[in-house]
This record gives structure tokens, C-alpha cells and sequence, in this order.
């Protein structure tokens, strides 16, 4: 079975690969660079305040997506790219390559992060009753027009699936009990699918689906309100933690950096004549992992962006960019430590090669580096968590015309996910995860290619021509003074 998956998660990358990098490339010739010349824009309006219609602000729709993406993909995610790599290299030095190919898509990403940010408030729905239908089967289906539609379910087909037992359940839940598991050693209860279950790893299992019931039974209200408080606290906290790995190995760094972009095209891998078939395998799980970390094309986020009350799409699409560049520090950052610390060389697998990065960099007892990293990936995972279901159920609610009954059952199904994934092995849920996410990618990027001119015109009339308006104005105005 994990054969099988394995083998389906990368033959399956190849169009994906290849429209995500042409999405990309289109909008930033397009959008005229947008993401090189208005990122400090859109940091700054990450955390500005919007007036308009939908059922949550603009800072907690932001968070709701940060928090569905900032997961086990930035930690585990990035980690398992530089293993694959790794062991793609005849030499075993050509993971850390992974990490260059992932930040090059995350760059183009960002323009196409933007699209689907503005795309999500030009064409989303608000019913009389205040409920939002926004995301990819929106703009698919009142975009593009109501023949594609069948392309909109299909769309919300795959993401309602991708989250309940993919990237949104069974990854995180995995994530959170493969951490404590680390940590706290205890006895075989039983095995499941030839994995040992130990006690710690059954308890957390259960806490994490309790938790999680707790907070999804209080709906969209509930689920924002824990990420607003949760998310920024540990994305500061995880990123300081990072730097002062860097800090404290800051001699090591020029080597490391080195490394990377060196073993990006593994020149020493020309001589056993395998230099195309290492290449490629570092692209592709780093684009693999690149996606799943920062969901750029993916067409999740912008089902909670189209929740903001907010009424402006370029704004919009500008605050998705600005939290998609929070996601990419977050990665690069991962991959930095990992690099310099040497955890890719370990022989390790899943949150081990984190946990080995923190021991080793942090000056601190390995104990309580440990605990350090358990802290992130715990909050991160069940964020994630608690987001992707808002995901699904929106998708569920579309394919459903809004069915009740169903979402309950849906809601039922992703928590039993959500404890099962506790106890499968990480190789099969990071496969099962890549191919939801795929499945779902591929009309999403349909939609944005088609609806390229829609994104640009309106953006380069208010991104640039009325801010060199006002920037004109303005210089007008000092000079008169």
C-alpha cells in the first residue's frame, strides 16, 4: 500500500509541476512583479482593518488561513522534501537541493497567492442569511461561467475529501502524536496496520479529536476566535526559536546556504551519470512539499479568505500574499536549521529530523528542546486542524446546496480521520496527503490560468496607476509646501 501511494504521489506531481510553475510565471509577468515590488505593502495590511460584508474580519479570515496552513507541512513537510532528496543523490548530499527548488516556487507562488486572494472576494456569493459561498468553485463557477461548473464540484469534490483524510486530519493528528511519542516512552497497547500504538500515542489521539470537537461544534465563530489568539503567538515564537539556532551557528551558515544551492543541481552526481534523475527528484518534492506547505494554487485559502468582511479584492489579494511570505519564512527557516545542524544525514524520518535540529542547535538540555518543538507543532497542527475543516465543510456545503444532515455526517467522518491518522504511518498519510492535494490543485489552476485577465486588469489600474497617482500628488503637495 505505501508502494502504491508513493508511486501515485509522484507521477501525479508531473501536471501539477508544470501548471503550478506556468501559473506562477504568468501572473508575475502579468502582475508586472507584484510580489517583488508590494511586499511591504502587503505585510503592512496583514494587520489592517477592513469595513464590508462576510461573517468574520479580515485579520481572523487571515489567521483561519494561516492557521490551515501553517502546519506540519512547514516543520514535517520541509524535512521529508530534504530526506527524499536525499536519497534520491548517489552521494546522499542532495536533499538540502529541495529547499532551493521549494523557495524558487514559493517566489512565483506568491503572485499566484495574490490571484486567488482577490479572486476569492470578486466573485464570492453573500446570502441574505449572511453565509458566504467564496473559494475556487465560486470563482470557477461565476467566473468562469455556469458550463464550467461541473469543474466547480469537482474542485469541491476533492478538497471535501483532501480534508477529511488528507492534508487537514491525519498528517496534523500524526504530527502531534509522533511528537509526543518522541518525547515520552511508553508501552505497545496494540498494532494497527503493522504500527506498534503506544499508550501515549492512543491518549494523544484521543485528546487531540476531543479537542478538536470541542472547538468545530461552535462553528466558524469558534474556530476563529482560536486562531486569532493562537497563530501569531506561535509563528513569532517558532521563528524566534529558529533565529536563535541560526545565531548561536551562524559560523556554519555560509556552508550551509552553499549546500543548498550547490545540491540543488548536484554537480557530483554528473559523474555516476544520474544527475537528471537527482535533479528531478529534488525539484519534485520540493514542489510537493512546497505546495503542501504554503498551498499557493492549492485553492484552499481562498475559502477563508472569502470569508472577510471585506470588500476590496485587491486588498484582499494583497493580504494573502503578505501571509503566504509569513509561511515561507517559516519553511526556509525549517530547512536552514535542518541543513546546518546536519538532521537530514541521520538516517531519520518524519518530526525526528526537526527534533534532532533542535537538540543539536538550541543550548539548551535536549529535554527542553524537545518540549520546545512539541509546543509548536502541537498548536500548529490543531490549527490546521480546526482551519481545514472549515475548508471542507464549505466545500461540502456547496456540493450539499447547503445540507445540514451531511454536515454533521462530514463532521463525524473527519474526526474519526483525525484519530486514525494518530496511528498510521507517516510514509502513507504524507502520500495519501500529496495526492488529495493534487486532485484538488488541478482545477484550481485551471481557473486561475483562464481567469488571468480578470486578476490583472483591475490590479494594475489600482496597484500601480492610482498609487503613482497619489505618490505624484503627494510629491506635489511637499513641493508646494
Amino acid at each position: 500500500m505505501e508502494a502504491i501511494f508513493a508511486g501515485i504521489a509522484e507521477y501525479i506531481y508531473i501536471p501539477i509541476i508544470i501548471l503550478i510553475i506556468i501559473t506562477g510565471i504568468l501572473y508575475t509577468i502579468k502582475l508586472h512583479g507584484l510580489q517583488f515590488r508590494k511586499s511591504g505593502k502587503a505585510l503592512k495590511l496583514m494587520v489592517s482593518k477592513s469595513k464590508g460584508n462576510g461573517e468574520i474580519s479580515t485579520f481572523g479570515a487571515l489567521c483561519v488561513s494561516l492557521s490551515a496552513t501553517i502546519g506540519t507541512g512547514n516543520i514535517i513537510g520541509v524535512a521529508s522534501a530534504l530526506i527524499i532528496g536525499s536519497k534520491a543523490s548517489v552521494d546522499g548530499g542532495g536533499g538540502p537541493g529541495a529547499l532551493f527548488w521549494m523557495a524558487i516556487i514559493s517566489l512565483f507562488g506568491l503572485a499566484t497567492k495574490y490571484s486567488e486572494g482577490y479572486l476569492a472576494i470578486k466573485f464570492r456569493k453573500v446570502m441574505d442569511n449572511g453565509e458566504v459561498i467564496g473559494g475556487p468553485f465560486a470563482y470557477i463557477e461565476y467566473g468562469m461561467g455556469k458550463k464550467f461548473k461541473p469543474l466547480a464540484k469537482t474542485f469541491a469534490l476533492f478538497g471535501a475529501i483532501a480534508c477529511a483524510i488528507g492534508i487537514g486530519t491525519m498528517t496534523q493528528s500524526n504530527g502531534i502524536t509522533s511528537a509526543f511519542t518522541n518525547i515520552i516512552k511508553t508501552d505497545t497497547v496494540f498494532t494497527f496496520l503493522g504500527n506498534d500504538i503506544t499508550t501515549i500515542q492512543l491518549i494523544m489521539g484521543i485528546l487531540v479529536t476531543f479537542f478538536a470537537a470541542l472547538v468545530l461544534i461552535g462553528g466558524i465563530k469558534s474556530i476563529t476566535k482560536v486562531c486569532e489568539y493562537v497563530v501569531p503567538f506561535m509563528a513569532v515564537l517558532y521563528i524566534l526559536i529558529c533565529i536563535l539556532i541560526i545565531c548561536i551557528n551562524i559560523t556554519s551558515v555560509p556552508n550551509a546556504l552553499k549546500e543548498i544551492i550547490v545540491m540543488a543541481f548536484n554537480p557530483a552526481s554528473i559523474i555516476g551519470g544520474t544527475a537528471g534523475y537527482t535533479i528531478s527528484r529534488a525539484i519534485t518534492s520540493g514542489v510537493q512539499k512546497g505546495i503542501f506547505a504554503n498551498e499557493a494554487g492549492l485553492g484552499s485559502t481562498p475559502i477563508a479568505l472569502a470569508e472577510s468582511q471585506n470588500d476590496d479584492p485587491v486588498k484582499e489579494g494583497l493580504i494573502s500574499m503578505g501571509g503566504m511570505i509569513v509561511t515561507i519564512v517559516i519553511c526556509i527557516f525549517t530547512g536552514l536549521i535542518i541543513v546546518l545542524t546536519g538532521a537530514y544525514k541521520q538516517g531519520l524520518s518524519g518530526l525526528a529530523i526537526s527534533n534532532y535540529a533542535f537538540q543539536v542547535g538550541l543550548p539548551f538540555p535536549p529535554i527542553i528542546s524537545s518540549i520546545l518543538l512539541l509546543l509548536c507543532i502541537t498548536f500548529f497542527a490543531f490549527t490546521t486542524i480546526i482551519g481545514w475543516h472549515l475548508y471542507g465543510q464549505k466545500c461540502l456545503a456547496y456540493l450539499t446546496n447547503n445540507n445540514k444532515i451531511m454536515e454533521k455526517v462530514y463532521l463525524f467522518i473527519f474526526l474519526i480521520a483525525v484519530l486514525i491518522g494518530s496511528f498510521l504511518k507517516v510514509n502513507i498519510i504524507w502520500n495519501l496527503a500529496d495526492i488529495f492535494n493534487a486532485l484538488m490543485a488541478i482545477p484550481n489552476l485551471i481557473a486561475l490560468i483562464c481567469l488571468h485577465k480578470v486578476v490583472s486588469k483591475e490590479t494594475i489600474d489600482v496597484v500601480y496607476v492610482k498609487d503613482e497617482k497619489i505618490n505624484d500628488e503627494n510629491q506635489e503637495s511637499d513641493s508646494k509646501e
